[in-house]
């Protein structure tokens, strides 16, 4: 069985000896480089990898994605698309081999999106560029994905958590082109749930909070818009836009509504008690982050929030019980909190506080 790894570059010499090394299991390595001014073209051939260079103009991902794609040799039997700031896990090759059968086209992993400063994974949803050669092509100019002819079938779609890949994105890189070509993606393709949600979402981060409101509603009035954690999602952001507009009882309805739409995801829970902490609202915070803790079931998608399973909701209970006086409540809680950042001063002096307080009105009595 042949497998190829291939990617595009640019830039990105920092990232060669690293990426090389961890996509060494692969029997060849194809890079498209899209007009590297530094040395990465040098290092990935010293190497051992194959490079070719083509310059893209207008820029489009996909239209990178597809040049990539023809620099495959024709023997390959299984296509693993990467990135240079990305990292495997050692031992992919034979989880690979091991889930891939007669049938299977396509195959998902875990896919890290970000290491968090602990070295603890960040967002973390399953990802799907390992496929079979024939019969692909990546589409939209932006945030692309694979698209299949024939389309792909669930039962040609193979599934292996333990194949682990890492993002380390470089901090310096720019996002700037991701509005224009999101813009872009949209304009072709109107009725587009998932790019008409990005786009939306790209406003956002750029401040654009009247125009990323605008766009969230469009994707929920789209027909196609069906799945109920991006859908919540999308109201969940409309609510974040409205309190970045300082209208707060406009937000807590959205989050209200975000809950409703995603009742079994925490999300939508712990941007209201957010919401209900700031504005003092204790018992209600309580309540909301009591509820959002019933919800065991973590689900691997991007819209998955890392903060709803860490410590935080823990230590945001903490502070709420001890402002109601419920003093053993919020040791409780901070310890649970604790368990997951031993090493946080700031927890452990709050638990001191705690336990001190306790004490002096145990001792009142």
């Amino acid at each position: 069985m042949k497998i190829t790894v291939y990617a595009i570059s640019k830039n990105e010499e920092q990232f060669v000896d690293r990426w090389i090394e961890s996509m060494s299991e692969a029997d060849e390595i194809v890079v498209l480089d899209t007009g590297s001014s530094d040395n990465t073209i040098k290092k990935l051939q010293a190497k051992g990898a194959k490079v070719a260079q083509k310059i893209i103009n207008p820029w489009r991902f996909d239209v990178a994605r597809n040049e990539s794609l023809k620099l495959v040799p024709a023997d390959t039997d299984i296509c693993v698309c990467t990135d240079l700031d990305e990292v495997f896990e050692k031992g992919w090759r034979n989880k690979l081999e091991s889930s891939w059968n007669a049938n299977t086209r396509q195959l998902r992993y875990k896919y890290v999106w970000n290491v968090l400063e602990n070295n603890e994974d960040g967002i973390t949803f399953l990802y799907e560029k390992i496929h079979a050669l024939k019969g692909f092509k990546w589409v939209y100019p932006v945030h692309e994905v694979l698209d299949s002819n024939p389309k792909i079938s669930l039962n040609e779609v193979a599934e292996n958590k333990d194949i682990v890949l890492r993002h380390f994105p470089d901090p310096e890189k720019s996002r700037g082109q991701y509005l224009a070509l999101l813009e872009l993606s949209v304009k072709e393709d109107p009725t587009s749930d998932r790019n008409t949600h990005y786009l939306a979402r790209e406003y956002m981060f750029k401040g654009k909070f009247e125009e990323a409101i605008k766009t969230f509603k469009k994707h929920l009035k789209l027909k196609t818009a069906i799945w109920r954690e991006e859908r919540s999602a999308s109201l969940r952001y409309i609510g974040d836009c409205y309190l970045n507009l300082g209208r707060k009882s406009t937000a807590k309805k959205y989050y209200n509504l975000a809950i409703q739409e995603s009742f079994n995801t925490r999300e939508g829970y712990l941007a209201l008690a957010k919401l209900q902490y700031n504005n003092l609202e204790f018992l209600n915070c309580i309540f909301t982050i009591t509820s959002m803790l019933q919800i065991t079931q973590k689900n691997l998608s991007y819209i998955t929030n890392p903060d709803c399973w860490n410590g935080l909701p823990h230590d945001m209970l903490a502070y709420c019980f001890f402002k109601i006086g419920l003093i053993d409540k919020a040791i409780q809680h901070t310890l649970k909190a604790l368990e997951f950042e031993q090493n946080n001063d700031r927890l452990k002096n709050n638990l001191k506080f705690y336990n001190a307080t306790l004490k002096q009105e145990q001792n009142k009595k």
